[in-house]
């Protein structure tokens, strides 16, 4: 039976599951590459819709009400239906693929992230080829992407394009980096106050379009720090810091690595920080390829190392 006053689509089927599921407007924004003012949007529509408030506030905590637990599951069923109608019918085998894989990626993850993807693309997909592509100031990756020259584009933006889509693979704490003999590495030393009136060695940026976590977040306090060394490459930073009075702002992950390796120390930052949310970008048009979704997998496999480095105990 047609219905011309259907109420439905797939992104309100799957805001709900997911409000449900994350019991918070802010997490369902990061996990559907919206902004919040549109999830609560959306939230109210479905409020609307099933007359029923979904979601409700006791103790500082989001509950559901339990028709909302019955519509998520009838909707997550709904959903998995129409995901089986639409899903790629090729007959992707990464063990037979010739495939050519791009991926466009700065620097800033530590390099045992990219190695365990290179061994994972090998003993799965031994005749295709991987592309680490390098990413700068003059990069247009949105473009890229569009035109199908770059398969994945991993990024950490603080406001990623809402129109691709994303996948989480890392959060990370804002930590600093600085010589193992530098006064700032005393516990309490490096206040708000010390970090403003330091040097600073800061990496290149890689987009003229967007502000990284940590230049957005001083900005947002009207305060900037004191650029004295710049340099082209993330993992070049942390080997310049030995005998100097330099300070390097980073995420946990990097800063652990490189503490392994030459002779630094990682303190905490004096200011907080949102999370630096690393994540890969993909575009529509590839979101259901057989090929793709198996690369996907593979770099947020990958990145299980990632948080490995981060859990890192001092």
């Amino acid at each position: 039976m047609l219905r011309t006053d259907d109420p439905f689509d797939t992104y309100l089927l799957r805001v709900l599951c997911i409000l449900i599921a994350e019991r918070s407007v802010s997490r369902t924004a990061i996990r559907l590459n919206q902004s919040q003012p549109a999830i609560s949007s959306a939230l109210k529509r479905l409020r609307t819709i099933f007359n029923d408030p979904l979601l409700t506030r006791e103790k500082n905590v989001m509950v559901p009400t339990e028709r909302a637990l019955q519509l998520a599951k009838s909707a997550q069923t709904a959903l998995s239906a129409l995901d089986a109608l639409l899903v790629s019918d090729d007959r992707f085998d990464p063990a037979l693929t010739e495939q050519n894989f791009v991926v466009a990626m700065p620097d800033y993850l530590a390099p045992p992230f990219f190695a365990a993807v290179v061994r994972a693309f090998r003993q799965a997909a031994p005749r295709a080829r991987l592309v680490a592509m390098p990413m700068g100031p003059d990069y247009d990756y949105e473009r890229a992407l569009s035109e199908g020259n770059v398969d994945i584009v991993i990024g950490n933006w603080p406001n990623p394009p809402e129109h691709l889509h994303l996948s989480v693979l890392l959060e990370d704490e804002v930590v600093c980096v600085v010589d193992k003999d530098s006064v700032h590495a005393q516990p309490g030393k490096l206040t708000e106050q010390a970090y403003l009136a330091a040097s600073h060695i800061v990496p290149t940026p890689y987009s003229r379009g967007q502000r990284g976590v940590v230049d957005t977040g001083l900005g947002t306090l009207r305060v900037h720090r004191d650029n004295r060394v710049s340099c082209p490459y993330f993992n070049l930073a942390p080997s310049l810091i030995p005998g100097t009075d330099l300070i390097l702002t980073t995420g946990r992950h990097f800063a652990n690595y490189h503490a392994q390796i030459v002779p630094i120390r990682v303190v905490p930052s004096p200011f907080t920080f949102p999370f630096m949310r690393f994540y890969q970008l993909w575009h529509p048009s590839r979101h259901r390829s057989a090929s793709h979704i198996w690369l996907r997998g593979l770099l947020s496999t990958a990145s299980h190392t990632l948080r490995s480095l981060r859990d890192i105990q001092p």
